[in-house]
């Protein structure tokens, strides 16, 4: 609703009906101590003109970047019908399809995104989607330590190589349930998870091994061999893996001898804007011997009493449907309207775009290295095979070369010394999408070596 209609003639009746004097005593329960007081920061309120004006002019303040940061988050182009046709009122307005006899349109959106997702993953079953990536790896977690009876230590070893947030946000959801993750190190020439320090878990409890694909500094992993180690060590393997690389490398249902068992990430590249930060969603599929412990919806087919082709949801176990204690995630919000999004992206690319965009950005991230490797003392860290980013050593400080490149309106990357201090302070994560022209990236590569002279 674009405005309040309430009268103070209507507050006072609501208030009166209410038998409380004001609308402070509504919030009576709050104990002093943990009230804030005054807000002498918050400015005094404004009328609707200026207001109006006040955010028109913040919004001018936005200005269109060069963006040569990935790190989870990436700028791919997004057709135009994409968010022409997911904010039509029909989707716009859909938040759940409880009463599939009137959501039919949105169950067979979801249903068409779930086929689309299980055949990218080369898994048996999709989730229609949760709340982003880093929660639906903990979810995958927290399904795997359930999925996994043979475990009964619950725990789940954690590249360092997964995205620094991602590592937190798991930590935080499953710490109080008693779920360790002992983090595995990488090998500090290749940039991928070292395999040698696996001996240690070898013959022992373990329930998960989590499988990045490409990992954070944009290395590709030995995934097949992590895989095959999970289950010749009776552990559950999940992958965690950006959608758009899919479309070129091998997917996690055929990664080793058998496959992944789960498969999760970041659904944002598919055709979802940056939007300063959000909304995202999170994707989750999985082999169909453990879809009783995948979190979220799945949308099923069906035919009805007339022989009709419908749409229903056929697993819905979250808290909102069935018991607080049986429910398999208790994060109650998934992004239908991303969701949505993703599959008209999907369609209108098909297999064949989606491995063009992937092949462009993989040929940008190349061409993006050879200029910056060419400046003197920048030099790529690590020499395994990779997608879409790269790690760079400047010959300068990684995070005050950031702040001079954003002043000439360029994203130049994302410095590593706060998350991976081994790196040290003149580690630069680049990346380059299909966005990117010779010519932007030639700009780039001169605006690093005019404030390296500098």
């Amino acid at each position: 609703m674009p405005f309040i209609p309430h009268t103070e003639e209507d507050v006072a009746q609501m208030l009166a009906t209410l038998g409380v004097p004001g609308i402070e005593a509504l919030f009576d329960e709050i104990p002093a101590e943990l009230r804030c007081g005054d807000l002498p920061g918050i400015p005094a309120g404004l009328n609707e003109m200026q207001v109006a004006r006040l955010l028109a002019e913040r919004a001018a303040q936005d200005k269109t970047s060069q963006c040569f940061a990935g790190a989870g988050a990436y700028e791919h182009h997004i057709p135009a019908a994409v968010w022409q046709i997911a904010t039509r009122g029909e989707f716009y307005s859909a938040y759940t399809p409880y009463q599939a006899e009137a959501s039919q349109g949105t169950l067979q959106v979801l249903y068409e995104y779930q086929t689309m997702m299980a055949n990218l993953m080369a898994m048996e079953v999709s989730n229609a989607s949760l709340y982003d990536g880093a929660s639906a790896l903990a979810e995958a977690v927290l399904m795997a330590v359930r999925a996994n009876p043979k475990s009964a230590s619950k725990r789940v070893l954690m590249p360092r190589t997964v995205h620094p947030a991602y590592r937190r946000v798991v930590r935080n959801i499953v710490r109080n349930q008693g779920i360790e993750l002992p983090e595995l190190p990488y090998d500090p020439a290749t940039g991928a998870t070292s395999l040698e320090a696996l001996a240690a878990y070898r013959g022992g409890d373990v329930a998960a091994l989590v499988i990045p694909q490409p990992n954070f500094f944009g290395v590709l992993e030995d995934v097949d061999a992590l895989t095959d180690w999970a289950a010749a060590n009776g552990a559950l393997a999940i992958a965690v893996v950006n959608p758009t690389a899919m479309a070129l490398l091998k997917p996690p249902g055929e990664w080793g001898g058998r496959g992944a068992d789960i498969a999760c990430g970041e659904g944002q590249p598919l055709g979802i804007p940056l939007c300063s930060g959000g909304p995202y969603f999170g994707f989750l599929c999985c082999r169909m011997e453990h879809v009783r412990q995948m979190p979220g919806r799945i949308v099923g087919a069906t035919t009805d009493s007339e022989g009709r082709r419908g749409f229903v949801l056929t697993l819905q176990a979250r808290e909102q449907h069935i018991r607080r204690s049986k429910a398999t995630s208790n994060i109650c919000t998934n992004q239908g309207l991303m969701v949505t999004a993703a599959a008209i992206y999907l369609s209108l690319l098909g297999a064949a775009g989606l491995s063009d965009v992937a092949a462009a950005c993989h040929g940008n991230t190349l061409a993006l290295l050879e200029g910056l490797t060419a400046l003197p003392g920048v030099e790529r860290r690590f020499g395994a095979p990779l997608f879409h980013e790269a790690v760079v050593t400047l010959p300068v400080d990684a995070a005050e070369l950031l702040k001079l490149l954003a002043r000439d309106g360029i994203v130049g990357g994302v410095a590593l010394g706060g998350d991976y201090p081994e790196l040290g302070s003149r580690a630069l994560l680049v990346c380059a999408t299909e966005t990117k022209t010779r010519g932007d990236m030639d700009a780039y590569v001169d605006a690093v070596a005019t404030l390296l002279r500098g």
